[in-house]
């Protein structure tokens, strides 16, 4: 896909540390997702826009903790123009002065949007936007279900495999370049990397039995994965390629939904060793398994380890069947109960998650802002049921 280039007119030196709220003191917007539900979303407004540019800064900014106000309650105006290009400034009512000022030339106009509201939530927040960042997900087609990759928002959805069979559980390399997943193909779950770009698929594990839950290391040089070729099964790592094959799960237990920590130093899966199915953690070199406390929570499932380090989420279910996505320290601890769903993801932000949620019986895609605990549903809908997303490095 071609980059929009970016043409950039004088801006102010200095980027400003939003407020949370208008009159409140200025500090850090970099918040803390155990404060979930307790922080404010900042007050802005938008002019210009129009038709689909509008809806699409819309999403992008309220899934990364903005909400939308008259301009006299507003911080921040978010203004400009979608005229066959976009034109697009952000005006800080507190400093009375613009932090950013820029016309995008090239590439689609979704793409120049993105690239503005990626723009806008730097200059207002300090952190970089994810409107480019793309997922990976399981749609059903029948009794079938195939991957997929999409923008985050849902758009330019485009279908992977091609397989007829059951292919599931899509992890992206460090590079985006590539995805590992597993397949019945070949009437057995087998684990394949699968190039975005050129089409290449190759085989990773094809053992007799089980091969299944591929989750690659943050330096994109090893898999962590769910073997049962030594019987029950158990948490094994590799090569990328699939090669120097190590155990190091061996408790005769359903392992499952292995993540790594963002430093590459730990695998955080599941397990029933206890006797009830819960987080657990072990050197990613081998070495003792140690259990990881969900107070508040029990029958803990599908965790996903913050690319920041500071937080994993996982699935629980409670009474009537109905799962939660909670969050917990990465060392043990309370639970807070995020949303209704499963299956979650973290956004290279360390604050948006994607998971499934369910709508009018359909399984569905959903983004969640962590702090503010807001939810969205992907603006696009898609005939089948999707399900296991992961988000882009």
């Amino acid at each position: 896909m071609k980059k929009a280039t970016l043409i950039q007119f004088p801006v102010l030196a200095g980027l400003f540390l939003a407020c949370l709220a208008l009159g409140q003191a200025q500090r850090s917007i970099d918040v803390d997702v155990f404060d979930a539900g307790e922080v404010k979303a900042i007050p802005v407004t938008l002019e210009g826009f129009t038709g689909e540019t509008l809806a699409l800064l819309k999403f992008d900014l309220f899934v990364q903790g903005f909400e939308f106000v008259d301009k006299a309650k507003a911080q921040f105006t978010i203004k400009g123009s979608n005229a066959g290009s976009i034109n697009g400034a952000v005006y800080d009512h507190l400093k009375r002065g613009f932090i950013l000022n820029k016309r995008y030339q090239g590439g689609s106009l979704r793409r120049q949007a993105h690239t503005f509201a990626n723009n806008a939530v730097e200059a207002i927040t300090g952190s970089p936007g994810i409107g480019l960042t793309k997922i990976a997900f399981r749609q059903f087609h029948g009794r079938d279900t195939e991957i997929h990759v999409a923008d985050f928002d849902g758009h330019n959805s485009k279908r992977l495999t091609h397989d007829n069979s059951i292919a599931a559980g899509p992890e992206w390399t460090p590079n985006n370049d590539s995805l590992f997943y597993y397949s019945y193909r070949r009437n057995n779950p087998d684990i394949y990397s699968h190039n975005i770009h050129t089409g290449v698929r190759r085989i990773v594990a094809r053992y007799s039995g089980s091969n299944i839950s591929p989750a690659v290391s943050p330096d994109g040089r090893r898999v962590a994965m769910v073997l049962s070729k030594a019987g029950s099964p158990d948490i094994w790592t590799a090569s990328a390629d699939g090669t120097g094959v190590r155990r190091l799960t061996t408790t005769k237990e359903a392992e499952s939904s292995p993540c790594w920590s963002p430093d590459g130093r730990w695998i955080c899966f599941v397990s029933r060793a206890s006797g009830r199915t819960a987080l657990y953690k072990i050197p990613a070199n081998g070495g003792a398994m140690s259990r990881i406390r969900t107070v508040g929570a029990f029958n803990a499932t599908e965790p996903s380890w913050s690319p920041d380090g500071k937080a994993i989420v996982f699935t629980t279910m409670r009474g009537g069947g109905v799962f939660e996505i909670c969050i917990v320290p990465p060392g043990g601890g309370n639970v807070e109960v995020l949303a209704t769903g499963e299956d979650p993801s973290w956004a290279p932000n360390s604050r948006t998650l994607m998971f499934t949620s369910r709508s009018r019986g359909k399984r569905v895609l959903s983004v969640l802002d962590v702090p503010t605990k807001r939810v969205k549903t992907l603006p696009r809908s898609f005939p089948g049921n999707c399900t296991q997303a992961d988000w882009s490095k």
